[in-house]
């Protein structure tokens, strides 16, 4: 019998594979598909998963085989300069293709000692007080404590839950894609800019080597599983621009819908629902992929004191009461980013205000630091504003602050030399050091790196050690 069983070994199921391990949970990961996707899509990590990639030591592995831009005109494509005051050191936007995301983040998983079977597609299941059966394609039943289903839009592990995934069908098709062109840079960049007067759904961008990134309306909407062809591509392109601009030798193609669906509940007892199985929405602003991981994150520590035995009774409950209203967010400034990519008069109305607006600092950073996740705060009761929120990277004493979450453990961090983990040790790291740059005595952080509690009473962060980490031992 394992812990977890995880169906999907994308970004959210590998990431949350990795994050179970760290706490010695028998995970098997199930992934339908045999062989890596054929198509090498460049997709960008956000800020925070940047962050979180960093506080479990993978970001100097991620980081060679990306290219780095400045963190600015993510919403909307509106061009903005870098915002002031991104508090964050991995303050940029790191494009990397995404089959190098998966592998190192599945090999993570697995030296942590996860196990992952490929060609295996979940068909079935059945739960109990005690686990799930979970039944596959070929027959086979296998019995797990709990399921996560992380097997992407069309996800079978919520179709058999019945969880209701209410939004809006997909109206539009957008081609999205990596090739050659047959015309001068002069001529397009001047056929792009006309087109760009009326029309911010199309664009032709240098992609270096003579390679152009391509995003283009379709003719139509087709299967979302069927892959776009070059044909497809040039239609398109003759059809918004009157001409293909001779594209060849395409390196990836790809094909996206504005379907926006956000899943009813994320949990039905032993069995849960994270990245694209729980929400879907426009590529708008590159935030997909980011909210998934986050989300494998968010549930990994609290799975795993579940099924270690000591969470506390509503700790699964706040996967959920967090991880949802974030992605609720999410889908709305996607549909927000739509509208006014719209070619209506109001929509390029609304577009040139915004475009205004931005050039105040405050506004622009409010918008990068919602795209870029680092502005959430979730709801841990009255408390300072950093209550709830993430904690950027510090330079300690003992070196950095994310170097030292590596382990997925909580982080009890102490300016006055006077508190204790205490029972908790075994849950929660300790350290004294009271040259931290901060502006507040001490803070506890959850293995997410959220902050918990803040204050330098032992008795008011004991009671918070319980909420978050369960009875002490012994």
């Amino acid at each position: 019998m394992f812990d977890v069983i995880i169906a999907g070994c994308g970004p959210t199921g590998a990431m949350l594979a990795a994050e179970l391990r760290l706490h010695q949970v028998r995970v098997l990961v199930l992934e339908r598909d045999t062989e890596p996707a054929s198509f090498v899509r460049i997709v960008g990590l956000h800020i925070r998963s940047l962050e979180l990639m960093a506080m479990r030591g993978l970001l100097d592995r991620l980081r060679p085989h990306g290219r780095q831009r400045p963190a600015a005109g993510f919403f909307a494509a509106i061009a903005t300069p870098v915002p002031r005051g991104l508090d964050s050191a991995h303050a940029y936007l790191l494009g990397i293709p995404q089959p190098v995301i998966v592998q190192l983040l599945e090999e993570h998983a697995v030296r942590l000692g996860a196990q992952v079977r490929h060609g295996c597609a979940v068909a079935g299941l059945e739960q109990d007080e005690e686990g799930v059966t979970v039944e596959l394609a070929d027959g086979e039943r296998l019995r797990t404590r709990y399921l996560v289903g992380c097997d992407g839009a069309r996800s079978t592990v919520r179709k058999l839950l019945g969880v209701g995934f209410p939004g809006e069908p997909a109206r539009t098709e957008t081609l999205m894609g990596e090739l050659e062109v047959g015309v001068p840079q002069e001529e397009i960049a001047a056929q792009v800019a006309a087109i760009h007067e009326t029309n911010k759904s199309f664009s032709l961008s240098p992609f270096g080597d003579k390679v152009y990134r391509v995003v283009v309306p379709a003719v139509g909407v087709s299967d979302r599983a069927e892959p776009p062809t070059l044909e497809d591509f040039r239609q398109g392109l003759r059809a918004i621009a009157g001409t293909d601009f001779g594209v060849h030798s395409p390196r990836w193609l790809s094909r996206f819908g504005d379907a926006t669906r956000l899943a009813e509940r994320y949990r039905i007892g032993r069995v849960l629902l994270a990245g694209d199985a729980a929400h879907i929405h426009p590529p708008l602003g590159g935030q997909g992929l980011n909210l998934g991981v986050q989300d494998a994150v968010n549930l990994g520590w609290k799975l795993a004191a579940q099924v270690r035995g000591w969470a506390p009774e509503t700790l699964l409950d706040t996967y959920q009461a967090e991880r949802h209203p974030v992605a609720a967010d999410v889908l709305d400034n996607t549909r927000a980013q739509l509208a006014l990519s719209a070619p209506e008069p109001g929509a390029r109305a609304m577009r040139r205000l915004l475009t205004e607006l931005l050039d105040f600092n405050e506004v622009n950073r409010h918008l990068i630091e919602k795209i870029t996740a680092i502005g959430i705060r979730y709801d841990f009761g009255e408390g300072p504003d950093l209550l709830g929120r993430r904690l950027p990277d510090l330079e300690l004493a003992q070196g950095t602050l994310y170097g030292l979450l590596h382990r997925g453990r909580g982080l009890l961090l102490d300016r006055t030399g006077g508190l204790t983990a205490g029972g908790w040790a075994d849950r929660v790291d300790y350290l004294a050091d009271p040259t931290a740059a901060l502006d507040v005595p001490c803070v506890l952080l959850r293995p997410d790196g959220h902050v918990s509690w803040i204050g330098h009473d032992q008795r008011d962060l004991d009671r918070q050690l319980a909420r978050w980490f369960g009875k002490p031992a012994g």
